[in-house]
């Protein structure tokens, strides 16, 4: 028998206050590795960081391509050093080694444009000290004890509560899973 719960359960809400032990290891190791790359950054600089992200998380890789922590580091690294080349009056875009990381770097322009455009006043350097942190903490998952090349975008969608999609490390919105069993 299956228990219909609003969101607003009581035992819902206790079990996001008060997480299971392996969870909350889960959280705090998770902090352990983000925190460095973030620590520095005022709270406009960490809004910008997950405005920033939320490209990562929203970018579809084409065709069999699959998002890794190297294409984030590369894709924010190339789009920091374009805001900070532009911050110094030199207008140079520069690019990612990989594929998949320019597309992700043009996502993040892209962006950055929009939130331009919608009147937000972003400076180049508070964006590029944004991405900096992106691009570090990237490097610093992949290269943490047990890092994988998906480890940092694992991370951010579980401290994000996204969940990732299939194969790529992006995420998808959760769906509602059926009753139904089909062999």
């Amino acid at each position: 028998m299956e228990i219909d719960c609003p969101d607003d359960c009581p035992h819902l809400a206790a079990a996001r206050e008060h997480p299971a032990a392996p969870v909350k290891r889960q959280q705090e190791q998770d902090l352990a590795v983000v925190l460095p790359s973030i620590r520095h950054l005022t709270e406009r600089q960490r809004q910008l960081y997950l405005l920033l992200y939320s490209a990562v998380v929203q970018h579809r890789p084409q065709g069999l391509a699959r998002l890794l922590d190297e294409d984030v580091e590369q894709a924010a690294a190339a789009v920091a050093a374009t805001l900070e080349t532009a911050a110094k009056g030199v207008i140079y875009q520069h690019t990612a080694s990989s594929l998949p990381a320019q597309r992700l770097a043009a996502e993040m322009t892209a962006l950055l444009e929009q939130t331009r455009a919608r009147g937000a006043r972003v400076s180049d350097t508070e964006a590029a000290i944004a991405l900096r942190a992106i691009e570090q903490g990237a490097r610093d998952a992949r290269k943490a004890p047990g890092g994988t090349d998906t480890s940092y975008i694992s991370l951010m969608a579980r401290l994000l509560q996204v969940r990732p999609g299939r194969g790529s490390g992006q995420s998808e919105p959760a769906k509602p899973e059926s009753p139904l069993i089909v062999p």
